[in-house]
């Protein structure tokens, strides 16, 4: 038997990191998916690189000047999951990169065929219940990142407190959200800037 763990982070890079973790811990890439915003522009879908590989908060291109390094220098390349991101609009969130099994029902969500669009997709592919949906989809509207994995039963606990490391509290950022007069997701809503997601994360530092 198997179960779907999703988790809510901050930012790609907590998400990529927790994936990592993930396939450390032996889950297979395959049963891993990331929904990420791209709203700052983190991924470069032209060439299908991103600024930040190792994760140290430091755009690897300025870092690989100053070594005499390219931008894969530091890493060493990308595998896994994180291989294979592809980038994609949804409506009511603006462009996202996403990678694994979820991908199919994000594209029906950006097309507008999923039920419920984006909330559709999660709710059914994602094991989120209806009010965790509804925080998930508005945390990546707002510059966010999402993780689904889905696991042996047995191995749930273990790989639950794996991806809650660095993962965002949900009852928290829902009653924050409301705090400041959100209510629930809305699909038309006006996409996140690049300002706006860098002011966004700055509340929760």
């Amino acid at each position: 038997m198997t179960t779907t763990i999703s988790r809510l982070y901050n930012s790609h890079a907590e998400a990529r990191s927790a994936v990592r973790d993930l396939e450390a811990a032996g889950v297979s890439h395959g049963d891993i998916s990331i929904i990420a915003s791209n709203a700052d522009n983190w991924y470069d879908a032209k060439n299908k690189t991103y600024p930040d590989r190792d994760l140290d908060g430091k755009d690897d291109r300025a870092e690989g000047a100053a070594t005499g390094g390219g931008i894969g220098a530091v890493a060493g390349g990308t595998a896994g999951l994180l291989a294979g991101l592809g980038i994609m609009a949804i409506p009511g969130v603006g462009p996202v990169v996403a990678a694994g099994w979820l991908v199919a029902a994000l594209t029906g969500a950006a097309a507008g065929g999923a039920t419920g669009g984006i909330i559709g997709a999660l709710s059914q592919q994602a094991g989120l219940s209806e009010e965790e949906t509804e925080v998930y989809a508005e945390g990546l509207r707002r510059g966010g990142a999402i993780v689904s994995a889905r696991v042996a039963e047995a191995d749930a606990a273990r790989l639950q407190a794996t991806m809650d490391r660095s993962a965002v509290r949900i009852a928290d950022r829902a009653a924050a959200y409301r705090k400041s007069g959100w209510s629930t997701y809305d699909p038309k809503a006006k996409p996140y800037t690049a300002d706006e997601v860098m002011r966004e994360r700055s509340l929760y530092r």
